[in-house]
């Protein structure tokens, strides 16, 4: 009897110590999963995965829990953003990461804010899976190359060169991204323009080669297509001036780590609007308006 219980003790024990190692290294599996899928519940879905084969591992076996985690929570990922590109092809219009609340939401709780703007993650859909896993464990976690290597199945070789053709890939981003304060009075001046529906003055704003996104996945007004260069998108952004905005109210918030405006109606986020710069002004502005990625937007204030 009394071995009975103690084994059911030990159990007790086990579980309870699982949970706590687990819970420490939630943050960073979420942080991981983020980057790598672009939505908050494909990443939730990979951290529960994660944490239901963290449970019936033989743990008595790992030596490193957290390197276990992560692994585990790096691979679930590859495999999902596999199977992404058949599932977006059901999707209306754009489809753009989901903007979290980077001031709000902990959840991220990296290192690093590395892979978090939109500029990075919209690069990064152009990698392969394992060089987006790659870079990320390496840019955003600051991994070792044999680490990387280890979770990606890979040499310490082919883990740096991965992480290499990821950066290349990322260069021409690097060198045009600006600073926060200046993201934000760009953003500030076009949705002056906007409002006001002067193409011209909108178009002072742009580069040569800006480029308008919508996520909305078919609802009312979001545009269906992207719209390219400088004049099409003054024009496109001037010519719903006198009826989009109406009965919106304008608040800032910051997301993925940049300056973001949301627009509010009957208490309801109905869209965001961020951008993405160079020194040659707006290169892309990116309005998120599918309810389902307006979640986790919340208005902080101006």
């Amino acid at each position: 009897m009394v071995t009975v219980t103690n084994d059911a003790q030990e159990r007790t024990d086990d579980l309870d110590d699982a949970i706590e190692i687990f819970a420490a290294q939630r943050r960073r599996l979420f942080g991981i999963a983020y980057r790598m899928l672009g939505t908050v519940a494909d990443a939730e879905d990979i951290v529960q995965d994660t944490w239901i084969r963290w449970q019936n591992t033989d743990r008595a076996g790992v030596l490193e829990p957290a390197a276990f985690l992560a692994t585990i929570a790096t691979r679930l990922s590859i495999n999902v953003l596999q199977s992404a590109h058949t599932r977006r092809e059901t999707y209306i219009g754009p489809w753009l990461p989901e903007p979290v609340n980077t001031d709000d939401d902990p959840a991220l709780g990296a290192e690093r804010a590395e892979a978090l703007q939109f500029a990075i993650l919209l690069t990064l859909e152009k990698l392969t899976p394992t060089e987006r896993a790659a870079y990320i464990l390496r840019e955003a976690f600051d991994y070792p190359y044999p680490r990387i290597a280890e979770v990606i199945s890979s040499s310490v070789v082919g883990a740096r060169q991965l992480v290499s053709r990821a950066r290349a890939h990322l260069e021409s981003t690097r060198h045009v991204t600006v600073e926060p304060s200046a993201q934000r009075r760009l953003l500030e001046a076009f949705l002056t323009a906007a409002q006001k529906g002067d193409a011209q003055e909108l178009e002072n704003l742009f580069a040569a080669d800006v480029v308008s996104y919508t996520d909305g996945n078919g609802v009312k007004l979001a545009a269906r297509t992207p719209v390219f260069g400088r004049g099409r998108v003054a024009k496109f952004v001037a010519a719903f001036a006198h009826h989009f905005w109406a009965g919106k109210s304008i608040d800032w918030v910051q997301v993925n780590g940049q300056p973001a405006a949301t627009l509010t109606e009957d208490g309801e986020v109905t869209t965001m609007v961020t951008l993405t710069t160079s020194s040659d002004g707006i290169r892309q502005l990116l309005w998120v308006m599918s309810p389902l990625k307006l979640q986790h937007v919340a208005a902080v204030g101006a």
